[in-house]
């Protein structure tokens, strides 16, 4: 069963890992993940660098290059692009792949929608291919909102953990995604964003809420708002503990306007 952890170093991902790792202004990728990509040559792994300074792509002596992709220079989606370098990292005998992302918002100019939507993609990717996937940000180019959304859906981190959002919202099994944390007034925009994410691409949305700790009427409403974002789709909150089932209903949500269905 997948779990969110944090990590002390890049020497503890594992396979299916997702990490968010947040750089200091003065520090590059490369500086911060050269273990990582090292450890590629060291474990028989595929990299991938996506976006990344050219630091980060040095190797060792008679190691594989690493794979570089500049997403400005994509004509289809970055999703499509590592799934074509898993499927050729099993034909070349690689034992997985390993991918590092450096997301700079200058090299990108892309709506926070389209920010979220592919790191779920990343999310959902790590989780079934068992992919190691390792993204890069620089807290002082990004605005706190978008921050935010990107980093609630990486379920591990290294070193210091994210101070907000307090939650997670990560991949556990095929169509369903845990919840894990408090969703309060200060994480309900982030979390809203998600779940419109989420429902735009399922018609069935499967929140697997056992390790939610706390949610609030804000983060109601942004479930409410979200499931009533697409008429024809549903969200399954399994998990739910007693208190959270009847604020729910006494908010007046349990509604068949609200597409919103909560269970045990």
């Amino acid at each position: 069963m997948r779990a969110a952890r944090g990590l002390a170093t890049l020497d503890e991902v594992e396979s299916g890992d997702h990490v968010c790792q947040l750089l200091e202004t003065a520090e590059t990728a490369g500086e911060r993940s050269r273990a990582f990509v090292a450890d590629g040559a060291l474990f028989g792994d595929k990299v991938v660098i996506v976006g990344a300074d050219g630091g980060s792509a040095r190797r060792l002596p008679d190691t594989p290059a690493p794979v570089l992709i500049d997403p400005a220079r994509l004509e289809g989606s970055l999703l499509a692009a590592v799934r074509r370098e898993a499927e050729n990292a099993g034909r070349e005998g690689f034992r997985a792949l390993r991918i590092l992302r450096h997301v700079t918002a200058d090299r990108t100019g892309a709506h926070p929608d389209s920010m979220l939507q592919s790191e779920l993609d990343l999310e959902e990717f790590a989780a079934d291919s068992g992919a190691m996937v390792l993204c890069t940000y620089r807290p002082a180019d990004w605005d706190p909102p978008t921050l935010d959304q990107v980093t609630c859906v990486h379920p591990h981190h290294v070193g210091s953990r994210p101070a907000a959002p307090e939650f997670r919202v990560f991949r556990t099994g095929e169509g369903h995604w845990t919840v894990r944390g408090v969703i309060d007034s200060a994480g309900a925009a982030a979390f809203g964003a998600v779940l419109r994410n989420l429902v735009a691409h399922a018609l069935v949305v499967r929140l697997m809420c056992h390790e939610l700790e706390f949610f609030d009427a804000a983060g109601m409403s942004a479930l409410a708002d979200a499931a009533r974002y697409l008429p024809d789709r549903q969200v399954i909150i399994e998990g739910a503990n007693e208190t959270v089932r009847l604020c729910w209903q006494l908010s007046g949500f349990a509604a068949p306007e609200v597409p919103v269905v909560i269970s045990p």
